[in-house]
């Protein structure tokens, strides 16, 4: 499937830069404080409880399924299926929700592009530590720049990072717009947003690209549970397993 076909003139993207325009590098745009480690004399405990023998004993691997996309594509409504069609099956899942770490985690920074790669640097490493408990990582975030999210995939190894792209028109994002922040973006009210006066940059090689504006929810959950048996992050067991556990 081919990512950015049929784009709207005002889906702020790479592509439309004008000629000659040049890429900020992100990195260089951070304090120092953000680009290197500020602390010293510290080393890394190796725990006698390990990643494998949690993934034993979950009968399943870790990984970081991170979903990008612009708001109101079906990020977190598709992450949410997952993690629930997971669960029954018995597995260890946590879905990381946009608005929830700006809640807490991430509650002190704002939408430029220095706190929005704050903001993914901070959510990479809390999924990688998930990941690392062996737990099955749902990341819906709209994580607008292809190096941010190259840099987390960078953070795991190659089997222990899939990228999906939830692929809706703008159009079909402002239609269901419930908290009416298109409206507002649209009106001036909102700066920096992603999209409108914000550039979303499209995944060029993503693991998987999902219709969530058009396709079925069901076909979606699928489309991703297959990836993942592909990269036997999860294997038939799961998918037969009939969770004993009464909500």
């Amino acid at each position: 499937m081919t990512a950015n076909s049929n784009k709207p003139p005002s889906l702020l993207i790479r592509e439309d830069w004008g000629e000659g325009a040049q890429e900020p590098t992100h990195h260089s745009l951070l304090p120092t404080s953000l680009r290197d480690p500020a602390s010293t004399n510290v080393v890394w405990h190796h725990a006698t409880v390990t990643r494998a023998r949690r993934e034993a004993q979950n009968g399943h691997r870790g990984a970081i399924i991170w979903f990008t996309g612009l708001s109101g594509s079906g990020k977190s409504t598709l992450a949410h299926a997952i993690e629930e069609a997971l669960y029954q099956r018995g597995c260890r899942t946590f879905v990381m929700d946009g608005d929830n770490v700006r809640q807490g985690l991430c509650g002190d920074l704002g939408f430029s592009a220095q706190d929005r790669q704050e903001n993914i640097r901070r959510i990479g490493e809390m999924a990688k530590l998930f990941m690392e408990a062996g737990v099955i990582v749902l990341a819906a975030f709209i994580s607008p720049y292809r190096a941010d999210r190259e840099r987390i995939r960078g953070m795991v190894e190659p089997s222990d990072f899939i990228e999906i792209f939830c692929d809706t028109a703008i159009e079909i994002c402002e239609a269901r717009d419930v908290k009416g922040i298109y409206k507002k973006a649209r009106a001036g009210e909102i700066s920096e947003f992603t999209g409108i006066s914000s550039r979303y940059e499209v995944p060029e090689n993503p693991e998987l690209i999902v219709k969530t504006g058009t396709a079925e929810l069901n076909t979606c959950v699928q489309q991703v549970i297959d990836v993942m048996m592909e990269r036997e992050i999860i294997t038939t067991a799961n998918l037969n397993h009939e969770s004993s556990k009464k909500v």
